[in-house]
């Protein structure tokens, strides 16, 4: 063993001192490893509790949590163990004692057990960095999901010694003997004067979310964060249109905002026709017809790493995807046809897939709309299939230049007689300064489908912010640090230009993914990201940015009232008002944390102009728009 590895000293004394290790030389091996045999599986140690359930189904391994709790992602789960800067809770602040006694009595535990160890790369390509899995056999599930999502490696294939930048230990019980039953992941990182040191996460739970791919987003995080890069929460495609015009669209937001419907295709009725939005209370239903559709080509679905160190004549940003495996929630699939590509997929995969919250029967095919019910009797709101990007037709590998950035929101029904935030038109144009506000706040939206809150599924309506960037719940950093490098990122591509695209409800119009489907048809067509100034309207809400004063898409017209909502009868100029004084103050509330003296000095002025509800054109003059 140490001949393959140089390993840190924590690590050593687990593998040197445990039962047995197993080191995976293929992924077929780590499926063999994770069914061990059976057709049927339970994880489970000396505590009894049945951690996951595990089914060999004809299509992979459809694996099931039996509490609710473990089937979402729990936002609070991050605690960083050292002292370095951050924003984040620390385990000594939260549980009043050091990390250190219960990290060696992590270490104790898996010297009692038969060990995977698993080398793998985390993240993609240039930005990938050697890691670690240490984690007991009968998990080898969870290396299986680790190694589908960043980059397997064959321990024989390595020249020299082996030596990972950051090691991941797994010990599920500690979740119910010291954590009273809560996901918990705890981040150690090196000592900022002791670089020898590699970067640690134990992770107290065996729900792959907050461990081994938000877990693995920390560390790429926290090392963008010393070398002046980022990794955005977005998905990305590339956009062909019939006319053969070529677009690259990058899709932030928290999650629920839209990130992998970004890549998916525009859905359709039975007949073909388009259902873009119905009204709830009327029940009118306006639909559209398109002739030709246009080619998607994915670039990245949830994971952008976008660096600040490159430059071009182009004046846009560089990305390419941060994952070599997409975590893809399927809770809008509900029944056969929905989305065929996907499906087929899915249902005939190259490779055995690995299903999450799906229901699943020993030599049947795990179907990707019959998701697992909840204790409730509903079927859970957070089913997942964990696609290698290997197998996803037309994916874009390279590099690529964005050229527009939209960020979502999920945005609940509004009215006059129920005023909410609801009031953000199908597509709104920001400038660069009101854009880099959206990412600062990142509203997580109404009803989460991938978040539990306080322990139950998150039903809120109520606007609740996601942190920086979309991805502070995975930041081990600073947010300031992070603030300033999506200024910089603004600052340096001011060819990339920077939209807003609601989803699930406009004013009272259920409207679901369709207004990122159709934005994205309307912007690749027109052949490029330009608006001209007369055709955009300044939005009464100045966080809205710019209205398009029409959006016509293949002859048709979009409803006036999906692009002005204070239009719709029901919401009218009172709803709208409630509804921008909601997403104002919150916006004012969330700010106020950043003006640190650390800040971007252009960055403190923005934040001002919000605060003394400035007009619109004031942000311009500070970082002027390209039309």
């Amino acid at each position: 063993m140490q001949s393959k590895f140089q390993l840190p000293k924590g690590a050593a004394s687990v593998i040197n001192g445990c039962k047995s290790i197993t080191i995976p030389k293929s992924r077929q091996e780590l499926i063999d490893l994770s069914m061990d045999g059976k057709d049927i599986r339970e994880v489970t140690y000396d505590n009894a509790t049945v951690e996951a359930t595990l089914v060999r189904c004809k299509n992979g391994i459809a694996v099931n949590f039996p509490e609710d709790y473990m089937r979402r992602r729990d936002p609070d789960s991050l605690i960083v163990a050292d002292i370095n800067q951050t924003d984040k809770p620390t385990f000594e602040k939260k549980y009043g004692k050091s990390f250190e006694p219960l990290r060696l009595e992590t270490f104790e535990w898996l010297k009692k057990q038969d060990l995977i160890v698993m080398p793998f790369r985390a993240g993609r390509e240039e930005y990938s960095y050697p890691a670690l899995l240490i984690a007991p056999k009968n998990t080898a599930f969870f290396a299986l999901i680790l190694a589908d999502l960043q980059t397997f490696v064959d321990i024989d294939t390595i020249k020299g010694k082996y030596t990972p930048q950051a090691v991941f230990y797994v010990a599920p019980p500690f979740r119910d003997t010291y954590f009273n039953g809560k996901q918990v992941v705890v981040h150690n990182r090196p000592r900022e004067n002791k670089p020898s040191h590699v970067y640690e996460m134990f992770s107290y739970n065996l729900y792959p979310g907050p461990s081994a791919k938000k877990g693995v987003y920390s560390f790429l995080l926290d090392t963008g964060e010393k070398e002046g890069w980022t990794t955005a929460h977005a998905s990305a495609v590339k956009i062909i249109t019939p006319y053969e015009n070529e677009i690259v669209i990058m899709h932030e937001g928290a999650s629920g905002g839209g990130k992998s419907e970004m890549t998916e295709p525009i859905h359709q009725q039975l007949d073909g026709r388009i259902l873009v939005a119905s009204n709830i209370e009327t029940e009118r239903a306006f639909t559209i017809n398109l002739n030709e559709k246009s080619e998607l080509r994915p670039i990245s679905d949830d994971m952008a790493v976008a660096s600040t160190a490159i430059q071009n004549e182009s004046k846009k940003l560089v990305i390419t995807d941060g994952e070599n495996g997409w975590f893809v929630r399927v809770d809008h699939i509900k029944q056969y046809g929905t989305e065929p590509a996907l499906e087929k997929l899915t249902v005939a995969p190259p490779e055995p897939l690995i299903f999450l919250n799906i229901q699943g029967h020993p030599d049947a095919t795990a179907l990707i709309w019959e998701h697992t019910p909840d204790k409730n009797g509903k079927p859970c709101p957070n089913p997942r299939v964990i696609l290698p990007r290997r197998i996803v037709k037309n994916i874009i590998s390279t590099p690529v230049e964005v050229d527009v950035r939209s960020f979502g929101v999920r945005t609940p029904f509004s009215s006059a007689k129920s005023p909410n935030y609801g009031i953000i038109g199908m597509m709104h144009v920001l400038p660069p300064a009101i854009a880099w506000l959206w990412r600062l706040v990142s509203p997580r939206g109404d009803k989460n489908p991938s978040i539990i809150a306080n322990g139950k599924q998150d039903t809120t309506s109520g606007l609740t912010s996601e942190g920086i960037g979309s991805y502070e719940p995975f930041l081990t950093g600073s947010r300031i640090t992070q603030a300033n490098l999506l200024l910089e990122q603004i600052l340096t591509n001011a060819a990339t230009r920077y939209v807003l695209i609601p989803n699930q409800y406009i004013g009272v119009y259920h409207v679901g993914f369709m207004p990122q489907w159709i934005s994205r048809e309307y912007i690749a067509r027109r052949g490029s990201a330009k608006f001209k100034p007369t055709h955009l309207i300044p939005a009464p809400c100045t966080m809205l940015g710019f209205e398009l004063e029409n959006l016509k898409i293949d002859g048709q017209f979009i409803l006036q009232s999906l692009l002005h909502p204070y239009l719709q009868t029901e919401v009218g100029t009172e709803g709208y008002d409630k509804g921008a004084k909601m997403l104002t103050d919150f916006f004012k509330n969330e700010l106020k944390k950043y003006l640190k003296p650390s800040l971007h000095p252009i960055g403190k002025q923005i934040i001002e102009l919000c605060m003394r509800d400035a007009p619109l054109d004031d942000y311009l003059k500070i970082i002027p728009m390209r039309y």
